[in-house]
């Protein structure tokens, strides 16, 4: 990929800056339009906020509840395309809101019946009215104290940088050239960026007709190349989440708690064999691309998870503590990033691009809107989108038969040659095999621990000190593939200490 970037002498008709959902999500469209398409990422692919989600695909709950029924419409039909297009990635889940208060469940279910008529054709199920008994039949270990019943409704459940992975893998199928670890230094008059290699030092320029920016939390970062007084377009909010055990929730239906005081919703879901709690939404200044969870953000989800689950998570239970940035479009002051749309915005400066905001769930969308607008700043001929209809690659219908190695879809069967050679597991408390570990270096562009670690494999927000454990010998697997010496694996190792310990709470 690297030598692509460097050896083209034409100018690419699109360069993306940014290897999140969103600018993988551009390559893939603008790529399957026949335009000839180049992305760099500063980091790793899902470096950023587009692996730290919720782990849902859903049309939104609350933004029903505030009138956003445009966004809500937009993206259960995403929701819905998802599902087909990426169906061993992405799957129904079963969602309870319990109900303490008489006044409740009418409430509630009249409201996911709205939700599931805005659905349509695109709908995962009905929703229905729950007496207490079938509630706790659903979910044994919700607080029982004063529950009448429940409402329970359907949406959809996903693992974000493996769907991110193989959408990279999906705009190389379609003929887009994509590299990690180049960062863009500048913006070029002419059109385009200087690139630098982060792994060699190396520099070049790589020409373009348009350039879009697609960085999220970073954009008016990127913008600012361009022009340094250009207003701030972003308001960053910051929202985290905790993992446990599965034993806490016991069930493989999912609880949404609809009303919290910072004026978002909690989730507690089924993920992987744990479970998983968040989220918040906390108004952030400066966003950092290793975002940590504050300690009173650990605290809020600890005691509202506690009035809902029978036996109380506590500090001491939790595996893996993770946060991620959400690039708000600015509204007014934006005090209350909880208040802010997760509409996406596209805004066009000379022959930058920039989109931002929105959601995983409308990725696709977004994408399509972003390249339409780009064709045209650029002059490119006007080809329309075929991304409703793309099979993402891995497509795989009956992916549950795969086993462990579901997420990898009909790569599976390439992935099963490698496991005769490399088929121990690298941790008794994950599934994760060695062989998974060379698959995702030779396959998937993995270059250090941590793009291993966290994003090829979920382990490190599993369980953080089963990853640490595991770093070891997942360095000596990846220096092996990648020729590397003792030097680099004990590098490599530390450095990843120093992240992972980002995702243990402190005691």
């Amino acid at each position: 990929m690297i030598t692509r970037l460097r050896e083209r002498k034409e100018p690419w008709d699109v360069v993306v800056i940014g290897g999140g959902a969103t600018g993988v999500g551009v390559a893939v469209d603008a790529a399957s339009r026949g335009y000839a398409v180049a992305l760099i990422e500063q980091c790793d692919f899902g470096k950023g906020t587009s692996s730290r989600s919720t782990k849902l695909v859903h049309g939104g709950v609350r933004y029903l509840e505030r009138g956003d029924i445009g966004l809500v419409v937009e993206a259960l039909r995403e929701r819905g395309l998802l599902r087909r297009n990426a169906p061993h990635l992405v799957h129904d889940r079963a969602f309870v809101v319990p109900t303490y208060d008489w006044w409740e469940g009418p409430f509630y279910g009249i409201g996911l019946k709205i939700y599931d008529l805005l659905a349509g054709k695109y709908g995962f199920g009905a929703s229905r009215l729950l007496s207490r008994e079938e509630t706790l039949q659903r979910l044994p270990n919700l607080k029982q104290d004063g529950l009448r019943g429940g409402v329970v409704y359907f949406d959809g459940q996903f693992d974000d940088s493996r769907l991110l992975i193989h959408l990279a893998r999906t705009a190389v199928d379609r003929g887009a050239v994509l590299a990690n670890y180049v960062r863009a230094a500048a913006l070029l008059a002419k059109g385009g960026v200087a690139a630098v290699d982060a792994e060699s030092g190396g520099e070049w320029e790589i020409r373009s007709r348009v350039t879009v920016n697609a960085t999220g939390a970073f954009s008016d970062a990127v913008r600012r190349m361009g022009d340094p007084q250009a207003a701030p377009l972003i308001a960053a909010s910051q929202g985290a989440h905790l993992v446990f055990d599965a034993s806490f929730l016991r069930s493989d239906t999912a609880i949404l708690v609809p009303h919290t005081p910072d004026g978002r919703v909690l989730f507690a879901i089924p993920w992987h064999g744990h479970t998983l709690v968040g989220t918040t939404d906390t108004p952030i200044g400066q966003p950092e691309l290793e975002a940590r969870a504050l300690e009173e953000e650990i605290d809020f989800i600890l005691e509202t998870a506690a009035g809902y689950l029978a036996r109380p998570p506590r500090r001491e239970d939790i595996l893996s503590v993770f946060a991620g940035v959400r690039p708000l479009v600015k509204a007014g002051s934006a005090g209350n990033t909880a208040a802010l749309s997760r509409d996406h915005t596209i805004l066009v400066e000379g022959r930058l691009v920039t989109i931002t905001g929105g959601k995983w769930t409308t990725y696709r969308h977004m994408a399509e809107d972003c390249v339409n607008r780009a064709a045209q700043v650029a002059g490119l001929a006007a080809r329309g989108s075929v991304t409703r209809e793309m099979r993402i690659h891995g497509h795989y219908e009956d992916a549950s038969a795969l086993g462990a190695l579901a997420v990898y879809g009909s790569d599976a069967v390439c992935l099963q040659e490698l496991l005769e050679r490399w088929p121990d597991t690298l941790h008794p408390d994950l599934p994760y095999r060695e062989a998974e570990v060379v698959w995702a270096v030779r396959e998937e562009m993995a270059r250090t621990l941590e793009d291993v670690l966290a994003r090829r494999l979920r382990a490190l927000f599993l369980n953080a000190r089963a990853a640490i454990a595991m770093a070891p010998r997942v360095a000596e697997l990846m220096a092996a593939e990648l020729g590397r010496g003792d030097d680099w694996r004990a590098a490599e190792v530390e450095r990843f200490l120093e992240t992972a310990r980002n995702y243990l709470p402190v005691n």
